[in-house]
């Protein structure tokens, strides 16, 4: 009819919309998301994968972290690849480490290990305390802290010259005009007293 026709061309038109497309540059194959050895990096990973994905390669990449809940929406998502890659256990790698905790089977994830800061070096993300990666933190925020004392002490000490330049200023406008006050009223003087103005 010709009521179906229109429906199965609407149906072909708005199928691209509604069918997962496989995220560049990975290969994917029915519920498994291939992106093995891409180059992949925090600025170039993909930023979502297609809701029914089930297995998802991301091994043997350049990896230093996972953007907070990548995985959030991947519900039929039974196991991720993540091994050889550069994970930095700092700050950056919380959301990693606790979607790791709540997998059923951590001991897959064994070989997901930290390559830096050195003294978590070759550590299991997955098994480390949330202080372990914190303390890492506040390294950062240590010197932030020390950074922003010392833009204050500057801007301070600016402030300080300018104050002393604008006292000093205003007192040689004070003087120049009390010199001038005195000038005048000698002249004043002088006029009265009928003497030559000097």
């Amino acid at each position: 009819t010709r009521d179906g026709g229109n429906s199965l061309i609407l149906l072909l038109v708005f199928l691209p919309l509604v069918t997962p497309t496989c995220p560049e540059p990975c290969l994917c194959a029915s519920t498994l998301i291939d992106c093995t050895a891409k180059d992949l990096m925090h600025n170039n990973l993909p930023t979502s994968f297609p809701p029914s994905t089930t297995r998802l390669y991301l091994n043997h990449n350049n990896l230093t972290s996972i953007p907070n809940g990548l995985f959030d929406n991947l519900k039929d998502l039974q196991v991720v690849h993540l091994w050889a890659n550069p994970w930095e256990c700092d700050c950056h790698i919380l959301y990693l480490r606790s979607w790791l905790q709540w997998q059923q089977n951590r001991s897959f994830y064994r070989n997901v290990i930290c390559l830096s800061p050195s003294h978590l070096q070759g550590r299991i993300i997955s098994y480390l305390s949330e202080d372990e990666i914190i303390s890492t933190c506040q390294y950062w925020y240590c010197g932030l802290a020390l950074i922003s004392q010392m833009c204050l002490f500057i801007f301070l000490l600016v402030q300080a010259v300018l104050l002393l330049l604008v006292i000093v200023y205003l007192r040689r406008i004070r003087r120049i005009a009390k010199e001038a006050r005195r000038t005048d009223e000698n002249r004043n003087c002088a006029v009265a007293a009928g003497g030559p103005i000097s």
